[in-house]
């Protein structure tokens, strides 16, 4: 029961870090300037956690050469979320920036799972997951399709609708990929866990490695990195600063879930957290986002994905 409740708040966390990351962005003029500033903390924090906690932040050489190189890219995957979801949080909402990914998340699973990639346990594709498929599709339409039909014939339709559609589906199916990206990250962080022998050291290497990353991409891309300072002059709210915290909390939970409960549980765990807070953020606008109540029409999309994602990885 605890790890469950402890597998939905890690969830809600990345609901939360997309909401405040967002927000630090409007202080930035670059979102993977507002991406390594998060990525910076959640760095350090879990650095903290390492001398803490008496353990080694070196990697023994032998590692780089006897085992596989993707064991690595976790953290390149987390960037890539990461910057993607502060994108589809300003495009398309709270909601459909968390259930869309959802999508993605689950294929990405199912596949991880039916073949047994990174390692990971094997668990084939049924008619019970066939089932659940079509039950997340399902949810799907009905959160996102059929809710903007409605709010489309009952709303002034601007001449560029058309434009801003297509504008908005490519984004959907970024976030799509972005949900694959995410599965493929708790597959690949799972096992450089048990590779180093440590949870926290495993998350740690997948920030290390998604900072480095970003702080190249800002290098490259010229972007003004004294920016970073802006926020405190600012003087914007505390909360801009807890992204990396939540994100670190995000893997570190991700790591410990898929190595306790496998793969399967932890996806859908944090699946429904997700759903859950970020539903939450957008119905009272949290973290200084756009308040939108909560139609029926999107509890009812939300209730027959949540269907879908326990046929698919509880049954």
């Amino acid at each position: 029961m605890l790890l469950t409740l402890f597998g939905i708040l890690v969830g809600a966390f990345l609901a939360t870090q997309t909401a405040v990351n967002s927000h630090l962005k409007s202080y930035l003029s670059s979102t993977f300037l507002a991406s390594f500033i998060s990525f910076t903390i959640g760095t350090l924090f879990l650095f903290v956690i390492m001398i803490v906690t008496g353990q080694s932040v070196f990697i023994s050489l032998d590692t780089f050469t006897d085992y596989p190189f993707w064991i690595w890219i976790g953290g390149i995957l987390g960037v890539v979320t990461l910057t993607v979801n502060i994108f589809l949080f300003k495009e398309l909402g709270s909601v459909e920036a968390a259930i869309l990914p959802i999508f993605g998340n689950i294929i990405m699973g199912m596949m991880i799972d039916h073949f047994g990639w990174y390692y990971t346990d094997l668990h084939p594709f049924d008619w019970m997951r066939l089932f659940g498929v079509i039950f997340l599709i399902l949810g799907i339409l009905v959160a996102v399709v059929l809710r903007n039909y409605i709010y489309n014939r009952n709303n002034i339709v601007l001449q560029d609708k058309e434009q801003n559609e297509a504008k908005k589906w490519m984004w959907r199916l970024i976030g799509i990929a972005a949900g694959m990206g995410t599965a493929t990250q708790v597959a690949v962080n799972g096992y450089l866990g048990i590779v180093l022998e440590s949870k926290t050291h495993s998350a740690f290497i997948s920030f290390l490695v998604g900072m480095i990353t970003l702080l190249i991409i800002v290098v490259v891309r010229q972007d003004n990195i004294r920016e970073i300072v802006n926020p405190v002059k600012a003087k914007a709210p505390l909360f801009v600063w807890i992204g990396g915290l939540l994100g670190a909390g995000f893997v570190l939970g991700n790591v410990l879930l898929a190595n306790t409960i496998g793969t399967g549980q932890t996806v859908v765990l944090t699946l429904f957290g997700m759903m859950i807070g970020s539903t939450i953020i957008q119905q009272f606008g949290l973290f200084k986002s756009i308040k939108v109540h909560t139609s029926v029409v999107q509890i009812a999309g939300l209730v027959l994905m949540l269907v879908g994602v326990v046929l698919i990885k509880l049954l």
